[in-house]
């Protein structure tokens, strides 16, 4: 689908967004209003009068004669609070029920999918024989994510409905279709990859009072068998965060703060929506939970304290990341301490390897994370190249060792874990598994020694792709969105833009368009055969359909496809290196606190076209666009000519390539 706005110019479409048009909303899956109805029937069981008319309220009333169910399909997932509006029914015994589910799979009037260990979770029952008149979920019964939701009656009584509603409750604090960020290319499948992702994080943005309580943790395992009718009853009543508004792993479940889930979702979420204060939030409520021996959370609250080495380094990314993209020095200077006690911690594990000796199983349902695995030690590196950059922002001395322990692990490393023969970095010293996770994370921490060795490594990851994307064989026959994000981030740090497309292409389309997804979000996991079964979990109706570790798409196409690279503070220096691979149109932007970044060009087998970009006044950056000639000219008609598709130390502005 093309716009008119895709051939306007940067500086226009700034202006059109400024003015209340967000460019290309077109492809924004959020709702216009937070009252919603059903779009269609998916299917009628029993008997069921004028069903139709709860598709378009106040067209009349639908009747359900004796056990009977309808379930409706909202045409995307959505997430929020039900409400029936009961006209009549013939007994003061009838009772509604209502269940939801992600997938198609899940169809059931009995339950709903689930959010526990084991079984399904319980419907919810509304006493209408009691009278004529509105019933509305409670708050704690808020369901965070679902497509389908069945109404069902199972008594002989006869019940008149006059409306079905949802009140739209994910991203509180949002004007839901007025994002900071576009993003249009001539592939269609890669505009709505982008747009599923941001509206995935949408969907993950809570009200913080409305986490999961995990009543069933600890008291339900994946080894229970609970069969139908016997179901787990669930609660979205806990408190998880100050503030209005947080960002959390997944809309379903687990509706709660993990610093994994951010190391892709924060970016994603900057360069779409804008929303930081959801970020900001979750960071303080981990740090909030920080033990004084440095040690931060697993996951927030009320997930029980465990010790996870990668999740604690995940923590720290996020306090780098969210510096990166606001340039809220303020915040970073309140929690720098805590952030050095946390980098500490870490280093503590470092033995005479000069490697990290990982003791903590826990990861991101990985299996066999512990000794020298190069996942942790990857993005430990990569951590301390982040903090010598905090410390010199802030002026900070103290930790002179920083720099002697990163090139330590480097070397380490490389001498230890790297096999020449397979391309690839074993997951540790004694196994024979080439893990997805500590490969990717290889590139993207720059712990490979050399570009030629980076692009090894993205040619033997593409090697082992499957039909539905790149295998984590870390966690079984396993399909990881949340590894194949930082996937695609190596993909392009390689200089194969190509691969990281085709990737997209592979695995979110599949995400994207199976009829069994939810066809608007992105899905935690699945088998590399294509089924939606999870390797981590044994039951598949609680995989979440919604996660937003599994948006990494969306930044990879602004910062890599449109190559509009935040290098300093909230874009106070920047870098112009656009990768587009094979598309051949790339139209994007987005805004920090600086103003606004946006670019707009074309790319043939000649070469760049069309080129122009903008920077906020004040800013400085550099252009990298490869085996392009001539020279980038400003509207203020300064000329700067490319040197091997090269110009550095640009002011910010309006820039073309002439």
């Amino acid at each position: 689908m093309w716009s008119l706005s895709f051939l306007l110019g940067p500086a226009l479409l700034a202006a059109v967004s400024q003015a209340g048009k967000t460019p290309y909303d077109e492809y924004i899956l959020a709702p216009s209003t937070r009252n919603l109805v059903p779009e269609t029937i998916y299917q009628i069981n029993g008997s069921v009068s004028n069903a139709d008319v709860l598709t378009s309220p106040g067209s009349g009333n639908a009747t359900f004669n004796g056990p009977a169910s309808v379930t409706f399909d909202f045409g995307r997932n959505i997430g929020g609070i039900v409400s029936l509006d009961i006209a009549s029914a013939s007994s003061s015994a009838a009772f509604v029920g209502v269940t939801f589910t992600e997938s198609s799979l899940w169809i059931n009037s009995e339950a709903c999918d689930a959010t526990a260990d084991a079984g399904f979770d319980s419907p919810l029952w509304f006493p209408v024989g009691q009278g004529p008149g509105k019933y509305t979920a409670e708050k704690k019964h808020l369901r965070g994510a679902f497509r389908y939701m069945t109404v069902v009656t199972n008594t002989t009584a006869s019940v008149s409905v006059r409306s079905v509603r949802v009140k739209y409750t994910a991203a509180p604090t949002q004007d839901l279709r007025a994002y900071n960020g576009y993003f249009h290319s001539d592939d269609e499948l890669i505009n709505r990859i982008w747009y599923a992702g941001a509206y995935t994080l949408q969907l993950c943005t809570i009200e913080p009072s409305t986490g999961d309580s995990l009543t069933t943790l600890g008291e339900i395992s994946s080894i229970d068998n609970i069969t139908l009718p016997e179901t787990v009853p669930w609660y979205n009543n806990y408190t998880i965060s100050n503030g209005s508004t947080v960002l959390t792993d997944g809309a379903k479940r687990d509706r709660l703060i993990w610093p994994g889930d951010m190391s892709i979702a924060v970016e994603s979420a900057a360069v779409s929506t804008g929303d930081l204060e959801s970020v900001k939030n979750a960071l303080e409520a981990l740090f909030s939970q920080q033990k004084t021996n440095g040690r931060l959370p697993y996951a927030g609250r009320p997930f029980t304290d465990r010790v996870s080495f990668t999740y604690h380094l995940h923590s720290l990314v996020g306090v780098s990341d969210y510096y990166r993209l606001t340039g809220d020095r303020t915040w970073l200077s309140r929690y720098w301490n805590q952030y050095k006690r946390g980098v500490q911690w870490a280093l503590s594990s470092v033995d005479q390897t000069g490697l990290a000796n990982i003791t903590a199983s826990a990861d991101w349902l990985r299996f066999g994370m512990g000794a020298h695995n190069i996942e942790a030690n990857a993005i430990l590196y990569y951590v301390l190249d982040q903090a010598q950059d905090l410390a010199s922002t802030l002026h900070d001395q103290t930790a002179t060792n920083w720099s002697s322990i990163a090139s330590g692990i480097k070397t380490a490393a490389n001498q230890r874990l790297w096999d020449s023969d397979a391309g690839l970095y074993r997951d540790n010293e004694t196994t024979t598994l080439y893990p997805q996770d500590g490969n990717v994370w290889a590139i993207k921490a720059n712990l490979t020694l050399s570009e030629k060795q980076s692009s090894i490594v993205s040619s033997s990851l593409r090697s082992r792709w499957g039909p539905y994307g790149a295998p984590a064989p870390e966690a079984g026959k396993t399909v990881s969105p949340f590894i194949s994000g930082f996937e695609l981030q190596a993909h392009y740090l390689a200089g194969n833009a190509d691969a990281a497309l085709a990737l997209m292409r592979t695995q979110w389309g599949f995400m994207l368009d199976d009829p069994r997804m939810t066809n608007s979000t992105f899905i935690e996991g699945y088998s590399t055969d294509g089924s939606l079964v999870y390797a981590p979990y044994n039951n598949d109706p609680r995989i979440s359909h919604a996660h937003g570790w599994s948006a990494g798409t969306t930044a990879a196409l602004t910062f890599y496809t449109a190559g509009l690279h935040l290098t300093g503070p909230a874009g106070s220096t920047w870098k112009f290196a656009p990768q587009p691979g094979n598309l051949t149109d790339v139209d994007a932007g987005f805004s920090t606190q600086l103003g606004a970044f946006s670019t707009t060009f074309s790319k043939t087998d000649d070469g760049f076209q069309r080129v122009s970009f903008n920077a906020p006044n004040g800013t400085t950056g550099d252009v990298e666009l490869v085996g392009a000639k001539g020279s980038l000219v400003s509207r203020k008609g300064r000329r700067v000519e490319l040197v091997d598709g090269k110009a550095k130390g640009l002011a910010g502005g309006h820039w073309e390539l002439k």
